[in-house]
């Protein structure tokens, strides 16, 4: 099933019967029409035997980053215009079955009224008493890190893993020890990037990387990544294109909103997880990325509560009168809700807003703000974009629904803005600065409420988007899902960095730093370097003077101190050492 603007998929002559368009064509006239395009998506829908053994393995090159070939079966597919899911289209009926028209019940036509919003939710009074138990853990970066991949998460993918190999004939034997270095190793690759990963072993000197070399092998290392694995393959859901990966998404959906701030503010919005191999649920952005679309619910700040890979129509079914997108943000309140009915209030832009969603969110107690197209305001009379655009440049007008008191405003900003509410009015008006092309001066605009609280609100998954793209999962497998583990990787270690801001208001350090140290702490304290002799005393020698990440820590079992050797029961997280808090300085200092 492929998603592509109206007219780009009707000048290819999309009213045919007889020769319906190609994805090549459809491609080529994006391409020609780049220039008055602001943003095309094509969604390419997963192969029917994506739950199979097929899809263990990708004809990509797992080295190769080049996501310019795409192979012939894609090109030549039929194209069918889904709009996704927000429009109805006839073009292509010839293609689907017929289906019974069910009699529906016509709901009586709204009353616009020009007033503002009167909303009846309650205020905001909730406190968050499982942040203030996070606070006084004073968790290490690892310690948040395995919040979400927590003991149980990783004895599930060492026993899946080891599963899947023994249905190969291998007997793996991953312990998950070995699993803790390989996922350093993974999150390493974020920030230390080789064209090829063999690289990390290679003994020449660009290239040797000891924390790597001296953690695990280099053929373990590639022996347990081939054989990665998290479900039983016995036990696929064929109807479900991501089954292969859905026991972890489930584990780690509920490890994010467990631990996830209890917050007034949500975002909701798509993210991508890059992806160029030739298989797969694929969501093409022209000019952009291509990969797997992923819906996502944020809080305000970045931290991801919610997500769900977009398998389309043709595999999801929406909700009664809504489209996929309204479905998708259902499921995410429907999430929150399952730590209290509590008058949360939800950001998203026009791909899933319209007054169906509003009142059915309103029902369920939720606030929702939201920019909207004008075919989804169900007719509702504000004035035309044409002539407001005549008047000066601030003007608005706006209507509200007299029955569910959900309010529509069309603004005149640098272009039109249309943003729907059940929660948020036009008053008070501000004033804001905005520059004016003509006059060559900054002159001072109206704004409603409802477009000011949006414009602050709205950024949570592009903030999350920002930073996973910073120092994101660099390593590959030849699975079509390898990638789509990278990303899940570095939402769980955004989200711990979030929750460090949080935490540890006087000892905050940066994206890279926190990434660091768990990677470090994974491939120092936990890889088996019982074998390498003198190459794990020289890695203790060197970690212990780096100054990167050592954390005090208690531990249960009294030892002796590194350095005066008498009993303590606090010790180095990274070093691995009981240390006390008086000698934690002098023992980290050469």
């Amino acid at each position: 099933m492929a998603s592509t603007s109206r007219g780009a998929v009707d000048g290819r002559g999309a009213h045919s019967k007889v020769k319906s368009a190609k994805l090549l064509e459809v491609l080529n006239a994006l391409e020609e029409e780049e220039s008055s395009i602001d943003r095309e998506e094509i969604f390419i829908s997963p192969p029917d035997n994506a739950a199979g053994d097929f899809t263990d393995e990708d004809s990509d090159d797992e080295d190769g980053r080049c996501g310019a070939h795409l192979p012939g079966s894609m090109l030549h597919a039929t194209v069918v215009s889904e709009d996704s899911g927000t429009r109805e289209d006839n073009d292509n009926l010839e293609l689907q079955p017929a289906k019974k028209r069910q009699k529906t019940m016509v709901e009586p036509p709204r009353v616009w009224t020009k007033r503002d919003l009167r909303p009846n939710f309650g205020s905001w009074t909730a406190s968050d008493p499982h942040i203030e138990y996070l606070k006084s853990q004073e968790l290490s970066p690892v310690g948040l890190f395995e919040l979400f991949f927590d003991e149980g998460t990783i004895n599930f993918i060492v026993n899946e893993t080891n599963r899947y190999a023994l249905q190969k004939n291998v007997n793996l034997g991953l312990t998950v020890q070995e699993l803790k270095c390989v996922l350093g190793i993974l999150i390493l690759s974020g920030y230390v990037s080789y064209p090829r990963r063999r690289m990390f072993w290679e003994t020449s000197p660009d290239s040797h990387h000891h924390l790597v070399a001296d953690a695990i092998r280099r053929d373990r290392f590639e022996l347990i990544f081939s054989y990665l694995h998290f479900t039983d393959n016995n036990e696929l859901d064929d109807s479900d294109r991501f089954a292969k990966v859905r026991p972890l998404i489930i584990r780690i959906n509920c490890n994010f909103q467990k631990h996830a701030p209890l917050e007034e503010f949500y975002s909701f919005g798509e993210s991508m997880c890059e992806y160029f191999g030739h298989r797969g649920s694929k969501q093409l952005h022209t000019g952009k990325s291509i990969g797997y679309k992923i819906w996502c619910g944020t809080t305000s700040r970045g931290y991801l509560v919610w997500f769900e890979p977009s398998q389309g129509t043709l595999f999801t079914k929406p909700e009664k009168g809504l489209d996929l997108g309204g479905s998708m943000v259902i499921k995410f309140v429907d999430a929150l809700q399952q730590r209290g009915c509590l008058p949360y209030h939800i950001f998203f832009d026009k791909v899933f807003t319209s007054v169906k969603l509003m009142s059915i969110l309103r029902k369920k107690g939720v606030k929702a703000t939201g920019t909207v197209c004008d075919y989804r305001t169900e007719r509702c009379p504000l004035k035309d974009p044409r002539e407001l655009k005549k008047m000066k440049r601030g003007s608005f007008d706006y209507k509200v629904d007299e029955r569910e008191e959900i309010i529509v405003c069309r603004w005149h900003d640098r272009k039109m803005v249309n943003i729907c509410s059940n929660a948020v009015g036009i008053e008070p008006v501000r004033l804001i600065s905005r520059y004016s092309r003509a006059a060559k001066i900054r002159t001072q605009v109206h704004q409603p409420s409802l477009v000011r609280l949006y414009q602050e609100k709205v950024g949570g998954v592009g903030r999350m988007d920002q930073n996973i793209a910073k120092y994101k999962v660099k390593i590959w497998g030849m699975k079509w899902y390898s990638s789509f583990i990278g990303y899940v990787i570095d939402a769980a270690l955004n989200n711990a960095w979030q929750l460090h801001r949080i935490c540890c208001e006087d000892a905050q350090v940066d994206l890279l730093a926190f990434r660091r140290y768990v990677a470090c702490v994974y491939l120092e304290s936990n890889a088996d370097t019982s074998s390498h002799g003198r190459w794990s005393r020289r890695l203790e020698t060197e970690s212990r003077f780096d100054m990167i990440g050592h954390w005090i820590i208690h531990q249960d079992k009294r030892t002796r101190c590194a350095l005066c050797h008498s009993q303590t029961n606090t010790q180095c997280e990274k070093c691995q050492k009981g240390v006390h808090a008086k000698c934690f300085r002098e023992y980290h200092i050469k």
